[in-house]
């Protein structure tokens, strides 16, 4: 019976149409394709924390390959207030990164991904005005890695569907 239940559940899950991202055939392509964008200069602090992360993810192959791709982004940092005491002090906020980014082809000026991808963190603010500057700080880096995170995502799969179409 459990030999069974194993046979179709193996089955069934490779009827799924889920793959490896960067393994099997289109799995190079796409690393490659990777290590082909250029991310152009962001302005700001922002911009030069999400243009590390998005520079150490997309040459995760070592390879120096000649630009194919440019990736233009336009960030977005906001800080709020959110929990507000009795005393009109604030003691919770919200920092928010969202990025809108494309990604041209550089040989066509063709914009083959047009996106947005965002994060948000909350940060208590506290009586110390160094601690809660440093978390600011912390919570902008953290953010930086995960909208980073996110517009590889996006173009990877981008990068995968161009694949399986040529």
């Amino acid at each position: 019976m459990r030999v069974l239940f194993l046979l179709a559940a193996s089955m069934a899950l490779s009827a799924c149409g889920l793959q490896p991202m960067y393994a099997g055939s289109g799995g190079a392509a796409v690393a490659q394709g990777l290590a082909e964008v250029e991310v152009s200069p962001i302005a700001g602090q922002d911009g030069w924390l999400v243009r590390n992360a998005l520079n150490d993810r997309l040459r995760i192959t070592g390879s120096n390959a000649a630009p194919r791709y440019r990736l233009d982004v336009m960030l977005d940092d906001s800080l709020e207030g959110l929990g507000v005491l009795n005393d009109d002090t604030i003691s919770r906020e919200r920092r928010i990164l969202r990025a809108r980014f494309q990604l041209v082809d550089i040989a066509s000026d063709e914009i083959l991904l047009d996106s947005t991808a965002g994060s948000d963190a909350g940060i208590d603010v506290v009586s110390s005005e160094y601690a809660t500057i440093a978390a600011e700080q912390t919570a902008l880096e953290n953010l930086a890695r995960d909208v980073a995170d996110r517009m590889v995502r996006r173009i990877s799969l981008r990068l995968r569907e161009a694949g399986q179409q040529q």
